[in-house]
């Protein structure tokens, strides 16, 4: 099975969903401003980790720059308050266990880890402009230095 990747350029698919605090966020009431969408496979885990470190390490320069960072995985929003916490994470963390979300955004999909190929989350990140259009739609990337990168792309 293929995923479909949205391309620049296009409208970011619309979603709400509930937060480490079950909180709902929705997508258009962030418009206006600039969204770092980041879709990981799963809190706690090392890559995942290190992926969240550096996000909450470049914050005050992203946030400085207009952009509002928002991570998104399967996680239940209990597993994601306790990640937070742990990591001491300072941007919302979204819950989307069923992956329709992961779907829209193209992340969910085959994956193949040694020789077996599975479903899963596909590692990515999407830069969301003011008008609520995707700007950079970075698939299957790696934990680390990822951020470092993506800063370096935006002129961060």
């Amino acid at each position: 099975m293929t995923t479909k990747h949205l391309e620049p350029g296009t409208l970011a698919p619309a979603f709400t969903l509930v937060d480490q605090d079950d909180r709902a966020v929705t997508l258009k009431d962030l418009r206006g401003g600039r969204v770092i969408l980041f879709f990981y496979p799963e809190a706690m885990t090392p890559g995942c980790t290190t992926e969240a470190c550096d996000f909450r390490d470049s914050l005050a320069p992203l946030q400085a720059a207009g952009y509002t960072i928002l991570g998104i995985s399967r996680d239940e929003p209990e597993k994601l308050r306790r990640f937070r916490e742990r990591d001491g994470l300072t941007y919302d963390l979204l819950s989307d266990p069923d992956h329709k979300v992961h779907s829209k955004y193209g992340v969910w999909g085959e994956k193949i880890n040694y020789g077996k190929t599975f479903m899963g989350v596909i590692r990515s990140t999407f830069v969301i402009d003011e008008k609520g259009r995707i700007s950079h739609a970075l698939y299957n990337i790696r934990a680390t230095g990822h951020v470092g990168r993506l800063r370096t792309l935006l002129g961060v």
